[in-house]
């Protein structure tokens, strides 16, 4: 999609397309950058008469200027080609159960269009916990995986009371589900009392959040 502010329509020779992708490429990735700036290619703009002026408005967009009177201005989506050495999914893996070590290896992937950081040492992935469901040949991301388990309505918990250098733990019962780092109510199991936590990546212990 292509958004633009100010146009100017060419009455003669258009600017050349390919400039304006190649500058939005730059703004994006550098110099040395490879990838594609989506533009409609029915686009006719007057060409500048002077250098185009390109920065980068978010990780995937651009936007391209032209500083003539009255000039133009597009904000192009950009997408790089990027390749790494990174963790791939070799068999099916579900949400909320570890991940198989034997279900990863490592590939050379196009990773430019990923959201989330990637992994290149199955060993990063010890501990961790998909997020979602995966098939085989999905590359993992930091947005697909979470560290610690997590617990759901009737698991036994451990609460975690911290307070001036002392640690209380007694035990308890998830009255809800929660992943790593979100609150679950918890039913002290001595007292009866419901208390809330958040759920820490140390296996089934709920962090009471005062």
């Amino acid at each position: 999609m292509l958004a633009c502010a100010s146009p100017a329509f060419a009455e003669s020779a258009p600017q050349p397309l390919d400039a304006i992708r190649a500058a939005a490429l730059q703004a994006i990735g550098g110099p040395d950058a490879a990838g594609e700036a989506r533009l409609d290619s029915r686009l006719r703009l007057a060409a500048c008469s002077q250098p185009l002026e390109a920065v980068a408005t978010s990780p995937r967009i651009a936007q391209v200027r032209c500083g003539d009177a009255p000039g133009w201005r597009l904000y192009v989506p950009v997408t790089l080609r990027r390749e790494a050495d990174v963790v791939v999914v070799t068999g099916p893996v579900r949400a909320g159960e570890p991940i198989d070590p034997s279900k990863l290896s490592v590939q050379r992937r196009e990773v430019g269009h990923l959201d989330g950081a990637v992994f290149s040492d199955p060993a990063e992935l010890a501990g961790r916990i998909p997020a979602r469901g995966l098939g085989a040949g999905s590359v993992l991301t930091g947005n697909d995986v979470q560290a610690g388990q997590p617990v759901k309505r009737g698991d036994p918990v451990v609460l975690v009371s911290r307070a001036g250098g002392v640690e209380v733990r007694v035990p308890g019962v998830a009255l809800g589900s929660a992943r790593v780092g979100e609150r679950v109510a918890v039913q002290n199991s001595g007292s009866n009392k419901v208390i809330r936590g958040r759920l820490t990546p140390e296996s089934g212990v709920v962090e009471v959040v005062l």
